[in-house]
């Protein structure tokens, strides 16, 4: 029998209280032998706006991300030269020996088939699906979606039950750029991290 691979990708620029959560759920859900954390790659450009380099992310990664056991932060989409495209991570990641499960918010969900070579993601890998908001107003678009990827690709998906955390990456880098705390948005550990390598400092 296939042991189960749970991948969970993002900037993580920084990883918070939202994405600890998700990933907690998911492993509550899926059960997997090993949880991939893979923070994305970010072109060269970006990374003054972001505040953190890869080797913050990849640290704040493993910070926050620790307590859980089957957790493993994974530095392969930042190393991948070139533009780090899902469809080439499941391809790498693909072996007889594991059933893929990828974790995605509403927001990414609700456009999966529109990324470059859908079909062959969907293919590779289980889909699952975690609310990133609370509101109910996209209900039926997500449903009407998940039967259109089963229909069009014979998609694999499952919803993962959880509460929704509302909010964003970007919102507590302005906290933190405007020299607040990051509240309880961030692990202390991380927050820790950030302020000794004064991150997202203007």
């Amino acid at each position: 029998m296939k042991k189960r691979l749970a991948i969970f990708g993002g900037t993580f620029s920084p990883p918070h209280i939202g994405h600890v959560r998700a990933a907690e759920a998911f492993v509550e859900a899926v059960k997997p032998e090993k949880l991939l954390i893979l923070p994305s790659a970010i072109p060269p450009h970006k990374a003054p706006v972001l505040g953190a380099g890869p080797d913050d992310r990849l640290a704040m990664c493993r910070l926050a991300f620790s307590h859980i056991p089957v957790a493993e932060v994974s530095d392969m989409e930042i190393r991948r030269t070139g533009k780090s495209y899902t469809v080439l991570t499941l391809s790498e990641l693909a072996s007889p020996e594991w059933e893929l499960t990828m974790l995605v918010g509403t927001d990414m969900f609700l456009t999966l088939d529109t990324w470059y070579r859908a079909e062959e993601i969907f293919k590779l890998t289980e889909i699952a699906v975690i609310r990133r908001e609370s509101d109910r107003e996209n209900e039926a678009p997500i449903l009407e979606k998940s039967e259109e990827y089963r229909r069009r690709y014979g998609a694999r998906i499952r919803f993962i039950p959880a509460p929704a955390t509302v909010l964003s990456s970007s919102e507590v880098r302005e906290r933190l750029r405007a020299g607040a705390n990051g509240g309880n948005a961030l692990l202390p550990a991380v927050e820790d991290y950030v302020k000794q390598w004064h991150l997202y400092q203007e």
